[in-house]
């Protein structure tokens, strides 16, 4: 065989199993079809949130606990300034899911906590101006991550333990069987003895299974010039997730060359075609951006700096899919990341490299494949 595994997408999840696979002492290769980064995905771009009080199901706190110190070794690895410390907010009604699930993961892991009702909070960060009758968990070990740096960090450290990644690339087909999996691109064909799929919003098309089940939809996130940057730098403004009468929108301190961060989760809810998506900014993505800032953070409602479109690969549930494909034992896909996978790559790396080179490691229940698959 030429490779012991292959690894298709090396963004942020492709890359990090290249890393956990090779340090391991597997003969890996990455195929990526574009470059390293790249902007067509869902990995590209200045930071990602990280937060401890996850309200989405608390079997993801021990997850991004070990992925903070996965990402603090590979800092130390590295070189590279990787993680940013602010604290992070959810905010919300009293009794909404994101308030009580903060709550609930805090108390049940041991986290460190405070909550603030909307004037608490406006005295402790003023750049924020939730209404009168929400509160807010912060949490104080929240953040953000560098992510193109993380893409690239991840990538070039496989490369370093004997990884060989390509790109510009294409797959364009696999067979799997009898403990062997053929992969076929535009520029060759590869041996080897298991194969990942990591392909982001391409995988439904390496994996026609799941295809029904996968949505992918099209996200716009913007960066101002605040009218009063004092009150949103990384020492005086967490990263958030607020959820609000006007939806769920999310966000970053200031960066000095882009500003202030924010998007709407989900934003206007458009299905797309990963290599169709419209990745203009329109006059309604703005609106729809402004109204966040002008209800919550009227200081940072200054000028456009920039706009970026990205993907979210949604499952029905919003939990991912890591796990084995059914009746193809060689084959492992991490994908479903529902627009909140980043902040686990470390993680997920890991245990891909648990699930392709152990056969007794099991897969957790919550990122079953079986939720995905349609026979």
């Amino acid at each position: 065989m030429d490779y012991d595994v292959v690894v298709l997408g090396a963004g942020g999840m492709g890359g990090a199993a290249l890393y956990h696979l090779a340090r391991r002492g597997a003969r890996v290769l990455g195929v990526e079809q574009f470059t390293i980064p790249h902007d067509r995905g869902s990995s590209h771009g200045i930071s990602r949130i990280i937060r401890l009080a996850y309200w989405e199901h608390p079997e993801y706190v021990p997850l991004v606990r070990r992925a903070y110190d996965l990402w603090r070794e590979l800092e130390r690895t590295t070189g590279e300034s990787l993680l940013t410390v602010t604290g992070s907010v959810d905010g919300g009604r009293p009794g909404s899911r994101p308030i009580d699930g903060a709550l609930a993961a805090c108390r049940a892991h041991g986290l460190e906590h405070e909550l603030l009702d909307a004037a608490a909070l406006a005295r402790r960060f003023p750049g924020y101006r939730l209404p009168l009758d929400h509160v807010a968990v912060f949490q104080p070990d929240g953040g953000f991550l560098h992510a193109e740096h993380c893409v690239v960090a991840h990538v070039e450290a496989a490369r370093a333990l004997g990884a060989t990644v390509h790109t510009g690339e294409q797959v364009t087909g696999w067979t799997a069987a009898g403990g062997s999996v053929r992969v076929v691109t535009t520029r060759g064909v590869y041996e080897a003895g298991r194969l990942v799929i990591a392909a982001g919003a391409w995988l439904p098309r390496l994996l026609p299974a799941v295809a029904r089940s996968i949505a992918v939809e099209r996200q716009v996130v913007m960066w101002t010039r605040p009218l009063r940057p004092e009150l949103f730098t990384a020492d005086r403004f967490p990263v958030f997730y607020i959820d609000t009468p006007h939806g769920a929108f999310y966000g970053f301190p200031d960066d000095p060359s882009r500003g202030f961060k924010i998007g709407k989760y989900h934003h206007r809810r458009e299905l797309t075609d990963p290599d169709e998506v419209d990745r203009t900014c329109s006059p309604e993505d703005e609106a729809t951006l402004r109204e966040g800032i002008v209800h919550y953070f009227p200081d940072a409602n200054g000028p456009a700096a920039a706009t970026s479109v990205c993907l979210f690969t949604n499952t029905p549930d919003e939990h991912f899919v890591i796990d084995r494909v059914p009746d193809r034992p060689e084959v492992v896909v991490a994908g479903g990341f529902s627009g909140h996978g980043f902040k686990f790559c470390t993680v997920v790396g890991e245990m891909v490299a648990d699930l392709v080179l152990d056969s007794s490691s099991r897969r957790l229940d919550l990122f079953a494949i079986d939720r995905c698959v349609h026979r």
